[in-house]
């Protein structure tokens, strides 16, 4: 049974791989106060309890994090908790792909998980588009080869930022409108982001392929990518867990080197 952890910034999100699939999930806000350590022990020791699980059937700890802030407290929750050392994850660790980029140290370890599990569960070109705290857009070719990103504002920091920055405009839900032209201020934000992005996405992902090849395939994942409906046609594949599912990938190949 391996543990897959990914640390966002908004939030972190926990799943349990066992018998070859997934079997159970969980998020919990990200915390970087002083009870963090312990918010986070308490949240997985209860959400272990609820599945029925004991902590010693916790075979692998695999994390990956953008949180520096965390990193020490989930090494140690490892430890603490399930006796064993997490997995940190990190380009090194897996070298069936490479970093064609000119600063690899700057690449988010989600992002390298994410071309991870594209790479290889679809053995194609691919463009990876990331509904999260921020919206990115990895591209990684069959050859496994990570070639390079783009950074945009995810949905929820593009309108909590409107709500943030001005005096008289709400912090609306996320649901995308029936018409573009907005007949009240809710209305008017959720079309000028959500709409907004629909052309956003579009135009990145003819912006990329017009630089590297039409056949690259698009796949969406994160916890947003459901949201914008008009994209759902735009992409050949969409998989809320392609993050965890790439940290699993890695802790199996690194299971595998060490036991050869």
């Amino acid at each position: 049974m391996i543990l897959a952890i990914d640390i966002g910034n908004s939030n972190v999100t926990l799943g349990l791989y066992t018998d070859g699939h997934w079997a159970h999930f969980h998020r919990l806000p990200t915390k970087t106060d002083r009870q963090s350590a312990m918010f986070y022990q308490m949240g997985c020791t209860s959400w272990l309890m609820e599945q029925g699980i004991e902590a010693g059937a916790i075979e692998q700890v695999v994390v990956s994090t953008v949180v520096p802030a965390l990193k020490r407290t989930f090494v140690q929750l490892s430890q603490h908790l399930f006796g064993r050392e997490a997995l940190l994850v990190a380009p090194e660790i897996y070298e069936h792909l490479q970093l064609k980029i000119d600063r690899p140290e700057e690449l988010g370890t989600d992002l390298f998980a994410n071309a991870v599990a594209a790479h290889y569960l679809h053995r194609r070109d691919c463009i990876i588009v990331d509904f999260g705290t921020a919206l990115t857009f990895t591209v990684v070719d069959r050859e496994g080869q990570l070639l390079g990103v783009s950074i945009a504002p995810g949905l929820k920091t593009a309108i909590g930022a409107l709500f943030q920055k001005t005096a008289q405009l709400p912090e609306v839900p996320l649901q995308m409108p029936e018409s573009a032209i907005g007949r009240d201020t809710v209305q008017a934000i959720q079309s000028g982001i959500l709409v907004g992005y629909v052309g956003l996405v579009r135009h990145m992902l003819a912006s990329i392929r017009a630089e590297v090849g039409e056949q690259y395939m698009a796949v969406a994942t994160g916890g947003l990518s459901a949201i914008l409906h008009p994209l759902q046609t735009d992409f050949d594949a969409i998989d809320p867990h392609l993050t965890l599912d790439g940290l699993r990938i890695i802790a199996e190949e690194t299971t595998k080197k060490l036991t050869t």
